[in-house]
């Protein structure tokens, strides 16, 4: 396994842009936020920290996971499947703040994990006073807060990218390249722990009877241990396993480049009803389409013989054409109505 890349914290937007994100690849950027309130509050005491969020609650309540102590901070399924072993309530970042002031105490304390929670809406004026330069890189990229104790964010990539910083506590960040997936023994992709599905192995305690190939998933994975202040960027679908490990944990996220409704996702799962159980010439048969028309190198030219205006669905990127799209499968699904 091996390290991330690290890149300088003195890298500007700019040169990320040009020479980063067109690699396709994670980095580290060490110290990009040392200069934060925030994380200047938690060096001086954790509940400085703490403290800090508090004064910024709105009172607006928010997504709360709570499990268990036995499960020792890991949010997953129950063991039949059937359900998950933690339960969801709703809880202001005070309330959730105060909650971990007393875990904290506690030598086997349950795991509380608040994650997602819009800044603007649950802690306004954080954005503003602890500004990061690489949210920049995306129009509507949203400031988001997660605040909870020793805990592990199961195996899953996200439909955006991700910028994500330590504000608070030391974080250790695994990751593995998209096409591991058939490595990872993804579980179910409609019923999820909190968004997107998960690999269903344990990478802290592997078990390795059961999902024999993730020991070539391991083969390519990457780790950065993350200290307050540092950040790491996270390309969409990239895999990655997130465990917080103090007692009291800050991290503030930033997602963009999201692809509305869903986008390949959804295609994804289309693609299951449509294709994948139709017999193997069928299937074939519909791959070449697919390499034709969306994975071929010239794949955007596949329609350069049709006039412009008459190319429909097929056509070049634009509002017009996205538009069209969505109405023409809608139509096909409603059966034209």
């Amino acid at each position: 396994m091996d390290q991330i890349e690290e890149i300088s914290a003195a890298t500007t937007r700019e040169a990320f842009e040009r020479e980063v994100a067109p690699s396709y690849r994670p980095v580290v950027m060490r110290g990009v936020a040392r200069e934060w309130p925030l994380v200047a509050a938690g060096r001086e005491d954790v509940g400085e920290a703490l403290s800090y969020l508090e004064r910024l609650d709105s009172g607006v309540p928010t997504d709360v996971m709570l499990a268990p102590p036995q499960e020792r901070g890991r949010f997953f399924y129950a063991p039949d499947m059937r359900g998950f072993n933690f339960q969801r309530r709703q809880g202001t970042i005070a309330q959730v703040a105060a909650h971990l002031r007393e875990l904290a105490m506690q030598d086997e304390p349950m795991g509380v994990y608040a994650g997602a929670a819009e800044a603007a809406v649950h802690t306004p004026g954080l954005e503003e006073a602890n500004p990061f330069l690489f949210a920049g890189t995306a129009t509507g990229a949203t400031t988001r807060v997660w605040l909870g104790n020793a805990t592990q964010v199961s195996t899953h990539f996200d439909l955006s990218d991700n910028f994500a910083v330590v504000a608070l506590g030391q974080r250790r960040f695994t990751l593995f390249p998209p096409d591991t997936v058939g490595d990872l023994y993804v579980g179910p992709l409609d019923v999820t722990l909190a968004g997107q599905p998960v690999s269903m192995v344990d990478p802290l305690a592997p078990d390795m009877e059961t999902y024999p190939r993730f020991e070539h998933a391991l083969e390519r994975a990457s780790f950065a241990e993350l200290e307050p202040g540092d950040a790491i960027y996270i390309p969409t679908l990239w895999w990655h396993h997130v465990a917080a490990r103090d007692p009291v944990n800050i991290l503030v996220n930033y997602w963009h480049n999201d692809t509305p409704h869903g986008g390949g996702f959804v295609a994804l799962v289309h693609a299951i009803l449509a294709i994948r159980d139709r017999p193997e010439p069928q299937r074939e048969a519909w791959r070449a389409w697919f390499e034709h028309m969306v994975f071929a190198a010239d794949a955007p030219a596949s329609a350069d013989h049709i006039p412009l205006h008459a190319r429909g669905v097929t056509g070049s990127p634009s509002p017009e054409r996205d538009s069209r799209i969505r109405r023409f499968i809608a139509s096909i699904l409603t059966g034209g109505s």
